[in-house]
């Protein structure tokens, strides 16, 4: 279940408001989106795979939410975990293709 937005980390680009296909986030001009409806997670991961800042923070615990900071998550070295697994991480691995990313940039 989607846990956390890191507010340090994210730049508002609203990539996590459209790759979630379950419509989890709401875009707010000006500012980071928000987790408006956490329920409707369906813990798929993709608002994280995609987030280019890795700004997103996923529980794979899709029972139910977990209490975590991002301060606790930054020294865990979560944010950007799941994208590191999957080979879409910096350092040399597989990226999204950057026409793919400006198409979901708008």
């Amino acid at each position: 279940m989607i846990e956390l937005i890191s507010a340090s980390r994210c730049t508002a680009c609203n990539i996590c408001v459209t790759a979630c296909p379950t419509n989890v986030f709401d875009a707010v001009k000006g500012s980071i989106p928000v987790i408006a409806r956490k329920d409707d997670c369906q813990t798929c991961f993709m608002c994280e795979v995609w987030c280019p800042y890795d700004a997103l923070y996923v529980s794979p615990n899709a029972d139910g939410p977990v209490d975590v900071t991002e301060e606790q998550l930054e020294l865990a070295g979560a944010f950007g975990s799941y994208r590191q697994a999957v080979g879409w991480a910096e350092g040399g691995r597989q990226r999204p293709a950057p026409e793919i990313m400006q198409r979901l940039r708008g």
